[in-house]
Protein backbone atom coordinates (compact mmCIF):
# COMPACT_ATOMS: atom_id res chain seq x y z
CA UNK A 1 0.00 0.00 0.00
CA UNK A 2 2.74 2.37 0.67
CA UNK A 3 3.99 2.71 -2.75
CA UNK A 4 0.18 3.62 -3.99
CA UNK A 5 -0.09 7.16 -4.18
CA UNK A 6 -2.31 8.23 -1.04
CA UNK A 7 -2.24 12.13 -0.68
CA UNK A 8 -3.85 14.05 -3.62
CA UNK A 9 -2.42 17.00 -4.35
CA UNK A 10 -4.23 20.13 -6.24
CA UNK A 11 -2.46 20.40 -9.89
CA UNK A 12 -1.95 24.53 -10.22
CA UNK A 13 -4.11 24.54 -13.58
CA UNK A 14 -7.18 22.75 -11.56
CA UNK A 15 -6.68 25.63 -9.13
CA UNK A 16 -7.13 28.44 -11.78
CA UNK A 17 -9.62 26.91 -13.58
CA UNK A 18 -11.44 27.11 -10.59
CA UNK A 19 -10.92 30.70 -9.67
CA UNK A 20 -11.55 31.42 -13.25
CA UNK A 21 -14.55 29.78 -13.69
CA UNK A 22 -15.63 31.18 -9.91
CA UNK A 23 -14.54 34.96 -11.83
CA UNK A 24 -16.32 34.44 -14.56
CA UNK A 25 -19.55 33.52 -12.40
CA UNK A 26 -18.89 36.30 -9.62
CA UNK A 27 -19.21 38.99 -12.66
CA UNK A 28 -22.36 37.50 -13.98
CA UNK A 29 -23.66 37.41 -10.62
CA UNK A 30 -23.14 41.31 -10.04
CA UNK A 31 -23.89 42.00 -13.53
CA UNK A 32 -27.38 39.64 -13.35
CA UNK A 33 -28.21 42.06 -10.13
CA UNK A 34 -28.00 45.26 -11.11
CA UNK A 35 -29.44 44.42 -14.46
CA UNK A 36 -32.31 41.74 -13.27
CA UNK A 37 -32.53 41.80 -9.62
CA UNK A 38 -32.36 45.01 -8.75
CA UNK A 39 -34.51 46.23 -11.34
CA UNK A 40 -38.09 47.22 -11.65
CA UNK A 41 -39.54 45.39 -13.59
CA UNK A 42 -40.81 42.14 -11.38
CA UNK A 43 -40.91 39.59 -13.84
CA UNK A 44 -37.11 40.21 -14.35
CA UNK A 45 -36.45 39.84 -10.25
CA UNK A 46 -37.91 36.68 -10.61
CA UNK A 47 -36.19 35.21 -13.39
CA UNK A 48 -32.90 36.48 -11.17
CA UNK A 49 -34.03 34.98 -8.58
CA UNK A 50 -35.32 31.69 -10.18
CA UNK A 51 -31.94 30.78 -11.39
CA UNK A 52 -29.94 31.15 -8.49
CA UNK A 53 -32.41 28.58 -6.91
CA UNK A 54 -32.46 26.11 -9.95
CA UNK A 55 -28.69 26.35 -9.65
CA UNK A 56 -27.92 25.95 -6.29
CA UNK A 57 -31.11 23.28 -5.64
CA UNK A 58 -29.48 21.20 -8.56
CA UNK A 59 -25.78 21.46 -7.01
CA UNK A 60 -27.07 20.66 -3.48
CA UNK A 61 -29.18 17.66 -4.58
CA UNK A 62 -26.13 16.45 -6.48
CA UNK A 63 -23.48 15.94 -4.30
CA UNK A 64 -26.01 14.71 -2.04
CA UNK A 65 -26.62 11.85 -4.01
CA UNK A 66 -23.36 11.25 -3.64
CA UNK A 67 -23.66 10.45 -0.08
CA UNK A 68 -26.91 8.62 -0.39
CA UNK A 69 -24.76 5.90 -2.95
CA UNK A 70 -22.24 5.67 -0.12
CA UNK A 71 -24.91 4.88 2.58
CA UNK A 72 -26.87 3.03 -0.02
CA UNK A 73 -23.95 0.63 -0.69
CA UNK A 74 -23.21 0.29 2.72
CA UNK A 75 -26.60 -1.02 3.82
CA UNK A 76 -26.38 -3.45 0.92
CA UNK A 77 -22.74 -4.69 2.66
CA UNK A 78 -21.33 -4.01 -0.69
CA UNK A 79 -17.44 -3.17 -0.85
CA UNK A 80 -16.81 -3.22 -4.58
CA UNK A 81 -16.85 1.24 -4.63
CA UNK A 82 -14.25 1.39 -1.75
CA UNK A 83 -11.12 2.18 -3.85
CA UNK A 84 -12.93 5.06 -5.32
CA UNK A 85 -15.71 5.76 -2.11
CA UNK A 86 -13.27 8.80 -0.60
CA UNK A 87 -14.59 10.53 -4.03
CA UNK A 88 -18.12 10.34 -2.86
CA UNK A 89 -17.30 11.78 0.67
CA UNK A 90 -15.71 14.42 -1.03
CA UNK A 91 -18.32 15.37 -3.31
CA UNK A 92 -20.75 14.89 -0.45
CA UNK A 93 -18.34 17.74 1.89
CA UNK A 94 -19.80 20.06 -0.48
CA UNK A 95 -23.41 20.02 0.70
CA UNK A 96 -22.88 21.70 3.62
CA UNK A 97 -21.90 24.50 1.64
CA UNK A 98 -24.25 24.32 -1.14
CA UNK A 99 -26.84 23.96 1.48
CA UNK A 100 -26.05 27.09 2.90
CA UNK A 101 -26.46 29.31 -0.27
CA UNK A 102 -29.89 27.30 -1.19
CA UNK A 103 -31.00 28.30 2.75
CA UNK A 104 -30.09 31.96 1.93
CA UNK A 105 -32.01 32.51 -1.49
CA UNK A 106 -34.91 30.54 -0.26
CA UNK A 107 -35.16 32.25 3.20
CA UNK A 108 -35.06 35.99 0.96
CA UNK A 109 -37.41 34.53 -1.24
CA UNK A 110 -39.65 33.89 2.19
CA UNK A 111 -38.74 37.23 4.26
CA UNK A 112 -39.52 39.50 1.37
CA UNK A 113 -42.64 37.83 0.79
CA UNK A 114 -41.92 37.14 -3.19
CA UNK A 115 -45.23 36.01 -4.30
CA UNK A 116 -43.82 36.29 -7.75
CA UNK A 117 -41.96 33.05 -7.27
CA UNK A 118 -44.11 31.59 -4.64
CA UNK A 119 -48.02 32.26 -5.35
CA UNK A 120 -48.70 30.78 -1.94
CA UNK A 121 -47.15 34.02 0.18
CA UNK A 122 -49.97 36.02 -0.73
CA UNK A 123 -51.96 36.13 1.75
CA UNK A 124 -54.88 37.55 0.14
CA UNK A 125 -54.99 34.97 -3.06
CA UNK A 126 -55.14 32.23 -0.23
CA UNK A 127 -57.96 33.35 1.21
CA UNK A 128 -59.46 33.95 -2.16
CA UNK A 129 -58.03 30.55 -3.45
CA UNK A 130 -60.18 27.59 -2.18
CA UNK A 131 -57.13 25.43 -3.81
CA UNK A 132 -54.23 26.90 -2.01
CA UNK A 133 -56.09 27.66 1.28
CA UNK A 134 -56.49 23.82 1.50
CA UNK A 135 -52.49 23.86 1.03
CA UNK A 136 -51.95 26.20 3.63
CA UNK A 137 -51.11 24.04 6.43
CA UNK A 138 -48.50 22.59 4.18
CA UNK A 139 -47.50 25.82 1.86
CA UNK A 140 -47.04 28.65 4.94
CA UNK A 141 -43.61 30.17 5.82
CA UNK A 142 -43.26 28.62 9.28
CA UNK A 143 -43.44 25.29 7.88
CA UNK A 144 -41.53 26.14 4.65
CA UNK A 145 -38.44 27.62 6.70
CA UNK A 146 -38.39 24.82 9.82
CA UNK A 147 -38.09 22.35 7.12
CA UNK A 148 -35.79 23.58 5.48
CA UNK A 149 -33.60 24.04 7.70
CA UNK A 150 -34.30 20.92 9.45
CA UNK A 151 -33.41 19.34 5.80
CA UNK A 152 -29.90 20.94 5.20
CA UNK A 153 -28.72 20.88 8.59
CA UNK A 154 -29.36 17.08 8.92
CA UNK A 155 -27.91 16.22 5.44
CA UNK A 156 -25.18 17.93 6.76
CA UNK A 157 -24.74 16.49 10.49
CA UNK A 158 -25.36 13.17 9.10
CA UNK A 159 -23.22 13.08 6.04
CA UNK A 160 -20.51 14.64 8.40
CA UNK A 161 -21.01 11.91 10.66
CA UNK A 162 -20.46 9.05 8.39
CA UNK A 163 -17.71 10.93 7.32
CA UNK A 164 -15.74 11.16 10.01
CA UNK A 165 -16.29 7.63 11.09
CA UNK A 166 -14.56 6.64 7.54
CA UNK A 167 -11.57 8.42 8.89
CA UNK A 168 -11.21 5.59 11.03
CA UNK A 169 -10.32 3.46 8.56
CA UNK A 170 -6.97 5.31 8.42
CA UNK A 171 -6.12 4.93 11.63
CA UNK A 172 -4.41 0.98 12.09
CA UNK A 173 -5.72 -2.36 10.95
CA UNK A 174 -8.54 -3.73 12.42
CA UNK A 175 -9.47 -6.94 13.82
CA UNK A 176 -12.63 -9.09 13.60
CA UNK A 177 -14.21 -7.28 16.93
CA UNK A 178 -13.04 -3.92 15.71
CA UNK A 179 -13.87 -4.20 11.83
CA UNK A 180 -17.51 -6.14 12.95
CA UNK A 181 -18.46 -2.39 15.20
CA UNK A 182 -16.55 -0.72 12.63
CA UNK A 183 -19.20 -2.08 9.74
CA UNK A 184 -21.96 -1.90 12.68
CA UNK A 185 -21.58 2.36 12.91
CA UNK A 186 -21.14 2.65 9.41
CA UNK A 187 -24.67 0.65 9.00
CA UNK A 188 -26.58 2.49 11.74
CA UNK A 189 -25.38 5.96 10.42
CA UNK A 190 -26.33 4.84 6.80
CA UNK A 191 -29.53 4.46 7.94
CA UNK A 192 -30.31 6.90 9.61
CA UNK A 193 -29.33 8.99 6.46
CA UNK A 194 -31.24 7.09 4.03
CA UNK A 195 -34.69 7.18 6.35
CA UNK A 196 -34.51 11.18 6.31
CA UNK A 197 -33.42 11.18 2.39
CA UNK A 198 -36.19 9.63 1.62
CA UNK A 199 -38.38 11.44 3.98
CA UNK A 200 -37.03 14.84 2.05
CA UNK A 201 -35.22 14.21 -1.35
CA UNK A 202 -37.79 11.11 -1.82
CA UNK A 203 -41.21 13.51 -0.65
CA UNK A 204 -41.23 16.65 0.65
CA UNK A 205 -38.21 18.53 -0.28
CA UNK A 206 -39.08 18.88 -4.19
CA UNK A 207 -42.82 19.59 -3.53
CA UNK A 208 -41.63 22.78 -1.54
CA UNK A 209 -38.69 24.46 -3.03
CA UNK A 210 -39.70 23.77 -6.90
CA UNK A 211 -43.14 22.05 -7.16
CA UNK A 212 -45.01 24.72 -5.15
CA UNK A 213 -43.93 27.78 -7.48
CA UNK A 214 -46.87 25.81 -9.70
CA UNK A 215 -49.14 25.81 -6.75
CA UNK A 216 -52.20 24.80 -8.23
CA UNK A 217 -50.11 21.72 -9.98
CA UNK A 218 -48.91 18.36 -8.31
CA UNK A 219 -47.63 15.08 -9.61
CA UNK A 220 -47.22 12.43 -6.97
CA UNK A 221 -44.10 10.85 -9.05
CA UNK A 222 -42.27 14.35 -9.10
CA UNK A 223 -40.09 13.66 -5.98
CA UNK A 224 -38.82 10.48 -7.52
CA UNK A 225 -38.46 12.15 -11.17
CA UNK A 226 -35.95 15.18 -9.35
CA UNK A 227 -34.65 12.14 -6.96
CA UNK A 228 -33.75 10.14 -10.85
CA UNK A 229 -32.17 13.41 -12.18
CA UNK A 230 -30.75 14.01 -9.47
CA UNK A 231 -28.49 10.46 -9.13
CA UNK A 232 -28.22 9.86 -12.51
CA UNK A 233 -26.29 13.51 -12.13
CA UNK A 234 -24.21 12.66 -9.10
CA UNK A 235 -23.06 9.48 -10.69
CA UNK A 236 -21.58 11.08 -13.20
CA UNK A 237 -20.54 13.63 -11.46
CA UNK A 238 -18.57 10.51 -9.40
CA UNK A 239 -17.43 9.12 -12.60
CA UNK A 240 -16.21 12.33 -13.91
CA UNK A 241 -13.82 12.53 -10.97
CA UNK A 242 -12.85 9.09 -10.89
CA UNK A 243 -11.33 9.08 -14.84
CA UNK A 244 -9.58 12.57 -13.94
CA UNK A 245 -7.95 10.62 -10.53
CA UNK A 246 -6.92 7.83 -13.00
CA UNK A 247 -5.56 10.13 -15.85
CA UNK A 248 -3.91 11.86 -13.30
CA UNK A 249 -2.15 8.31 -11.79
CA UNK A 250 -4.17 7.93 -8.54
CA UNK A 251 -6.74 5.46 -7.76
CA UNK A 252 -4.71 2.76 -8.61
CA UNK A 253 -6.98 0.18 -6.91
CA UNK A 254 -10.00 1.02 -9.31
CA UNK A 255 -10.04 -0.49 -12.37
CA UNK A 256 -12.24 -0.68 -15.22
CA UNK A 257 -14.75 -3.27 -13.47
CA UNK A 258 -15.43 -0.20 -10.95
CA UNK A 259 -15.82 1.74 -14.06
CA UNK A 260 -18.13 -0.28 -15.72
CA UNK A 261 -20.39 -0.49 -12.60
CA UNK A 262 -20.58 3.45 -12.33
CA UNK A 263 -21.46 3.32 -15.87
CA UNK A 264 -24.04 0.59 -15.42
CA UNK A 265 -25.56 3.02 -12.26
CA UNK A 266 -25.66 5.95 -15.45
CA UNK A 267 -27.54 4.31 -17.65
CA UNK A 268 -29.93 2.01 -15.64
CA UNK A 269 -30.82 5.75 -13.99
CA UNK A 270 -31.26 7.28 -17.39
CA UNK A 271 -33.91 5.13 -18.00
CA UNK A 272 -35.82 5.06 -14.81
CA UNK A 273 -35.52 9.11 -15.30
CA UNK A 274 -37.28 8.45 -18.87
CA UNK A 275 -39.65 6.27 -17.18
CA UNK A 276 -40.94 8.41 -14.64
CA UNK A 277 -40.80 11.29 -17.22
CA UNK A 278 -43.37 9.24 -19.43
CA UNK A 279 -45.51 8.07 -16.45
CA UNK A 280 -45.55 11.58 -15.43
CA UNK A 281 -46.61 13.57 -19.00
CA UNK A 282 -48.33 10.50 -20.23
CA UNK A 283 -51.39 10.05 -17.71
CA UNK A 284 -51.78 13.41 -17.62
CA UNK A 285 -51.76 14.19 -21.49
CA UNK A 286 -53.92 11.11 -21.25
CA UNK A 287 -56.50 12.46 -18.51
CA UNK A 288 -56.45 15.77 -20.45
CA UNK A 289 -57.72 17.83 -17.09
CA UNK A 290 -57.17 21.67 -17.14
CA UNK A 291 -56.04 21.87 -13.60
CA UNK A 292 -53.11 19.14 -14.72
CA UNK A 293 -52.09 19.59 -18.17
CA UNK A 294 -51.11 23.75 -17.27
CA UNK A 295 -48.00 22.54 -16.56
CA UNK A 296 -46.80 20.94 -19.67
CA UNK A 297 -49.15 23.23 -22.17
CA UNK A 298 -46.36 25.77 -22.61
CA UNK A 299 -43.67 23.44 -22.27
CA UNK A 300 -44.82 21.20 -24.99
CA UNK A 301 -46.69 23.62 -27.26
CA UNK A 302 -45.55 26.96 -26.41
CA UNK A 303 -41.69 28.62 -25.85
CA UNK A 304 -40.30 26.07 -24.03
CA UNK A 305 -41.17 22.73 -26.66
CA UNK A 306 -37.41 22.79 -28.43
CA UNK A 307 -35.97 22.34 -24.76
CA UNK A 308 -38.35 20.46 -23.60
CA UNK A 309 -37.39 17.52 -26.50
CA UNK A 310 -33.71 18.17 -25.90
CA UNK A 311 -34.01 17.23 -22.29
CA UNK A 312 -35.72 13.94 -23.57
CA UNK A 313 -32.97 13.16 -26.23
CA UNK A 314 -30.00 14.02 -23.70
CA UNK A 315 -31.19 12.71 -21.07
CA UNK A 316 -32.71 9.40 -22.76
CA UNK A 317 -31.75 8.56 -26.25
CA UNK A 318 -27.90 9.51 -25.70
CA UNK A 319 -27.59 7.15 -22.85
CA UNK A 320 -29.48 4.43 -24.17
CA UNK A 321 -27.43 4.45 -27.36
CA UNK A 322 -24.33 4.87 -26.16
CA UNK A 323 -24.04 3.47 -22.49
CA UNK A 324 -26.22 0.04 -23.54
CA UNK A 325 -22.45 -1.06 -24.83
CA UNK A 326 -20.51 -3.10 -22.53
CA UNK A 327 -17.34 -1.22 -24.15
CA UNK A 328 -18.54 1.96 -23.75
CA UNK A 329 -18.86 1.62 -20.22
CA UNK A 330 -15.49 0.86 -19.98
CA UNK A 331 -13.88 3.60 -22.30
CA UNK A 332 -12.50 6.60 -20.51
CA UNK A 333 -13.29 9.28 -22.89
CA UNK A 334 -16.85 8.35 -23.96
CA UNK A 335 -17.70 7.99 -20.26
CA UNK A 336 -16.27 11.49 -19.53
CA UNK A 337 -18.24 12.43 -22.45
CA UNK A 338 -21.68 10.96 -21.31
CA UNK A 339 -20.57 12.13 -17.53
CA UNK A 340 -21.03 15.77 -18.83
CA UNK A 341 -23.43 15.29 -20.99
CA UNK A 342 -26.01 14.03 -18.48
CA UNK A 343 -25.08 16.33 -16.38
CA UNK A 344 -25.98 19.35 -18.50
CA UNK A 345 -29.25 17.79 -19.49
CA UNK A 346 -30.76 17.51 -16.38
CA UNK A 347 -29.29 20.70 -15.23
CA UNK A 348 -31.67 22.06 -18.54
CA UNK A 349 -34.07 19.91 -16.79
CA UNK A 350 -34.02 21.64 -13.71
CA UNK A 351 -34.02 24.96 -15.44
CA UNK A 352 -37.21 24.33 -17.26
CA UNK A 353 -38.96 22.84 -13.88
CA UNK A 354 -38.02 25.84 -12.38
CA UNK A 355 -37.66 29.06 -14.75
CA UNK A 356 -40.37 27.39 -17.07
CA UNK A 357 -42.72 28.19 -14.37
CA UNK A 358 -41.53 31.68 -13.53
CA UNK A 359 -40.81 32.77 -17.08
CA UNK A 360 -43.90 31.04 -19.41
CA UNK A 361 -44.26 33.15 -22.17
CA UNK A 362 -39.89 33.72 -22.74
CA UNK A 363 -37.09 31.19 -23.15
CA UNK A 364 -34.66 32.93 -20.54
CA UNK A 365 -31.74 31.10 -20.87
CA UNK A 366 -28.53 32.92 -21.72
CA UNK A 367 -25.45 34.44 -20.59
CA UNK A 368 -27.13 34.65 -16.67
CA UNK A 369 -27.55 31.18 -16.69
CA UNK A 370 -24.09 29.99 -17.71
CA UNK A 371 -22.41 32.53 -15.63
CA UNK A 372 -24.31 31.46 -12.60
CA UNK A 373 -23.48 27.73 -13.63
CA UNK A 374 -19.58 28.82 -14.60
CA UNK A 375 -20.11 29.85 -10.60
CA UNK A 376 -21.37 27.01 -9.16
CA UNK A 377 -18.62 24.87 -11.21
CA UNK A 378 -16.04 26.41 -9.73
CA UNK A 379 -16.72 26.14 -6.13
CA UNK A 380 -17.50 22.31 -6.56
CA UNK A 381 -13.88 21.68 -8.56
CA UNK A 382 -12.09 23.48 -5.77
CA UNK A 383 -14.33 22.51 -2.73
CA UNK A 384 -14.33 18.84 -3.98
CA UNK A 385 -10.84 18.91 -4.53
CA UNK A 386 -9.55 20.17 -1.07
CA UNK A 387 -11.40 17.65 0.52
CA UNK A 388 -9.56 14.65 -1.74
CA UNK A 389 -6.31 16.56 -0.58
CA UNK A 390 -7.40 16.55 3.19
CA UNK A 391 -7.05 12.57 3.47
CA UNK A 392 -6.11 9.61 2.07
CA UNK A 393 -7.49 8.61 -1.42
CA UNK A 394 -7.80 5.20 -0.46
CA UNK A 395 -9.27 3.94 3.15
CA UNK A 396 -6.45 1.15 3.25
CA UNK A 397 -7.83 -0.74 6.53
CA UNK A 398 -11.52 -0.60 5.99
CA UNK A 399 -12.77 -4.41 6.55
CA UNK A 400 -14.11 -4.41 2.78
CA UNK A 401 -11.30 -2.95 0.59
CA UNK A 402 -10.48 -6.61 -1.00
CA UNK A 403 -13.87 -7.09 -1.94
CA UNK A 404 -13.67 -3.94 -3.79
CA UNK A 405 -9.51 -5.07 -5.28
CA UNK A 406 -10.97 -8.41 -6.46
CA UNK A 407 -13.84 -6.73 -7.44
CA UNK A 408 -15.05 -7.87 -11.34
CA UNK A 409 -18.08 -7.26 -13.41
Amino acid sequence: MASFREQFEIPGKMKTWSWALIGIGAVALIVGLVTKGMSSDEHEQAVFIGTLMYNTIFWTLVCNAAMFFICATTLAMGGWQLSFRRVSEAISAMVPIFGGITMVILFYVIFSHNHHIYHWLDKDAVENDPLLKGKAGFLNPAFFLIWTTLTIGLWSILGWRIRQLSRESDESPMDNQTGTSFIFRNTVRAALFIVWFALTVGSTVPWLWMMSIDAHWYSTMYSWYTFASTFVSGMSLIALWVIYLKNKGYLELTNQEHLHDLGKFMFAFSIFWTYLWFSQFMLIWYANIPEETVYFKHRVQGPYKGLFYLNLIINFVCPILILMKRSAKRNYTLMTFMSVLILFGHWIDFYQMVIGSLSKEHVTLGWLDFGILSLFVGIMILGVAKSLASRPLIAKYHPFLKESVIHQV
